[in-house]
């Protein structure tokens, strides 16, 4: 099976790109997040297009970016966190190892700040955050072949529990 080696999803502000590229060099490959390919292709940031064009909109430029991603890319691949909320990004996603970094909102308060920079999370962060993730937990742990929790881990405690989990070895 080609696409990535690892596909990387959870929450806002869970660590998916530092833990990501930390696995990649681990593994000596490349890692790719599709927040950041979204923000290149449209030279605006993901808070500009949720207010200039609205969630529909970027939710379908999201859609693109990981099927995109996931034809071209066999190295670690991050999602950005609503991705999963796709019927067909979860079918995509869900034959290649798909880790789930989870947080309570403690840690994500810690984290993120539960900043405004988040446009999902502009008025009352925290509420919104706990919202988001009621509905989204279901469909992290649907998708995800293991589940890492990165709860008081530094991101080398995370990457090393994705690999043991995934039972692969540092290249």
């Amino acid at each position: 099976m080609t696409g990535p080696q690892i596909v990387l999803v959870g929450p806002m502000g869970v660590g998916k790109s530092t833990v990501g590229e930390l696995l990649a060099e681990w593994l000596g490959c490349a890692f790719r997040d599709t927040d950041a390919d979204i923000v290149a292709a449209q030279g605006r940031s993901i808070a500009d297009i949720f207010v200039d064009d609205g969630e529909p909109a970027f939710r379908e430029l999201e859609r693109q970016a990981v099927r995109a991603a996931v034809a071209e890319h066999t190295g670690v691949l991050a999602l950005g966190g609503g991705a999963i909320l796709d019927e067909s990004t979860r079918a995509l996603v869900a034959p290649h190892p798909v880790v789930y970094l989870s947080m309570d909102v403690e840690e994500a308060v810690k984290r993120t700040g539960l900043n405004t920079a988040r446009p999902l999370l502009a008025v009352n962060p925290r509420r919104q955050w706990r919202e988001l993730m009621e509905a989204r937990r279901h469909l992290y742990t649907e998708v995800a072949r293991v589940v890492v929790p990165t709860d008081d881990r530094t991101p080398e405690e995370v990457a090393r529990a994705v690999l043991d989990a995934l039972e692969l070895k540092e290249a």
